[in-house]
């Protein structure tokens, strides 16, 4: 039930946005809204954080996505939804099984729950043929070595239904794959997903290596066609032990028929799954012609990393926004294939280590570097923050925009080299008789 009345007496197209109460982009996604005078309803598991947007707000529980399918019906009933805009793989189900239940044009609920299970996911590339690492699955209470004969080496240990690189751990012998599986265990038995409801939660998926370089893909699916908006290379060598993200450039350096390769596997993964309507984000290895799937999300790009279109196709929020309500969307084809489109990018800034923010100096310098656009710290002095593969955020944001992708990269280096953390350790408590 809502707590604020849905109007129902306008003849705008009215979107619902889900998002979890830690959402980075609720701002962004109000703000493009009003720019293109569509209604939106919020939807979110702790709506009292957002009565300032003065919208109307409905309480959704992820952990329960037959219950939130319940209450965006509910909402629905005091009047119509056009759309429903998922922001993370939780909502994504969600949205699915609202919209599906609507007749909304959405992505099926099967087809985001592949998305969201990546043990899942990776049964579907197996049958399909899509390119992707072969996979195993080891339940949450088999002993790790009786799997070492299934395993090849080096391989990657990750849980089945996390995000950004956490609990991700490459392991290069029998001894780092047992140590992996238990510390990607032990993160999991004290997280708070609104997914650790799911059986396959707590099972951990053990993949093949892929070697290569690995890119970003952002696009529109409108029903089963999909349209490229940006290719994003990941400059940085992502090779383990951990995989933590930094930066995200476009346009790609690539060469025409690896991005050619990137954008195929990316659409193949896509159909593979059922996602025929709505945004994906994909992660994709590229090794000299070949190009597999690391992951393919029902969803936008996450965090802040979104105010990077802002130059490659202008907000990203108001793209997505339109593409729900079926209103006209252009659809920008800048850095893909594209010699003259605007270079720009971002950085997430990496945590060096586990520990309790005490000061951050360099901030002015940092924004003085030319070519930056922004500058955003995302945590406040005395928040305890954690590196991976225990921690699943970031120190902040850098933005810049060049004449080059390599400007851009260097832009971002240098910005970030200005900027000084100061961490003071994290206490941590050993229970007795550990």
């Amino acid at each position: 039930m809502s707590e604020n009345p849905i109007r129902a007496d306008s003849l705008a197209k009215r979107l619902l946005l889900l998002f979890p109460a830690q959402s980075y982009r609720v701002d962004a996604y109000v703000a493009a809204a009003r720019r293109r005078g569509i209604e939106l309803v919020l939807g979110t598991d702790l709506p009292g954080a957002f009565v300032r947007h003065g919208l109307p707000l409905v309480t959704v529980n992820f952990r329960d996505p037959e219950s939130a399918g319940a209450a965006i019906m509910t909402a629905a009933r005091a009047a119509p939804l056009d759309g429903i805009v998922p922001t993370n793989e939780t909502t994504a189900v969600v949205a699915a099984l609202a919209a599906e239940r609507l007749g909304l044009s959405h992505a099926p609920p099967s087809a985001a729950y592949a998305a969201r299970n990546k043990r899942r996911m990776r049964a579907i590339f197996a049958e399909a043929g899509v390119p992707s690492p072969r996979a195993i699955a080891i339940g949450p209470s088999d002993d790790p070595q009786t799997w070492l004969r299934e395993v090849r080496f080096p391989c990657v240990v990750k849980p089945t239904m996390l995000t950004g690189s956490q609990g991700v751990i490459r392991a290069d012998d029998p001894e780092s794959f047992v140590a992996a599986v238990w510390r990607v265990r032990g993160i999991l038995a004290g997280h708070g997903s609104d997914a650790s409801t799911d059986p396959d939660f707590y099972h951990v998926l053990v993949e093949d290596y892929l070697p290569g370089r690995e890119v970003a893909v952002e696009a529109m699916i409108t029903r089963g066609e999909i349209r490229v908006l940006a290719l994003f290379d990941k400059p940085d060598d992502l090779v383990g032990p951990y995989f933590e993200e930094t930066l995200y450039i476009s346009p790609s350096r690539l060469s025409r028929e690896e991005q050619a390769a990137v954008l195929d596997v990316t659409e193949r993964a896509a159909r593979a799954l059922g996602l025929w309507h709505g945004p994906v984000h994909a992660e994709v290895r590229v090794d000299g012609a070949r190009a597999a799937v690391v992951e393919i999300a029902a969803r936008s790009i996450g965090g802040l990393c979104s105010r990077a279109f802002e130059s490659v196709t202008g907000p990203l929020e108001d793209i997505v926004l339109t593409h729900a309500a079926g209103l006209p969307v252009p659809y920008p084809l800048g850095g893909v294939h594209d010699d003259d489109a605007v270079a720009a990018g971002v950085m997430m800034m990496p945590i060096p280590r586990s520990g309790i923010l005490r000061r951050v100096t360099g901030l002015d310098a940092a924004r003085a570097v030319p070519g930056v656009a922004g500058v955003t710290v995302a945590i406040e002095p005395g928040d305890a923050i954690r590196a991976l593969p225990e921690g699943s955020s970031y120190l902040g944001f850098i933005f810049a925009r060049g004449s080059s992708a390599a400007a851009v990269e260097r832009t971002l280096r240098a910005s970030f080299a200005a900027i000084k953390f100061e961490l003071s350790p994290l206490l941590e408590v050993t229970p007795r008789g550990m």
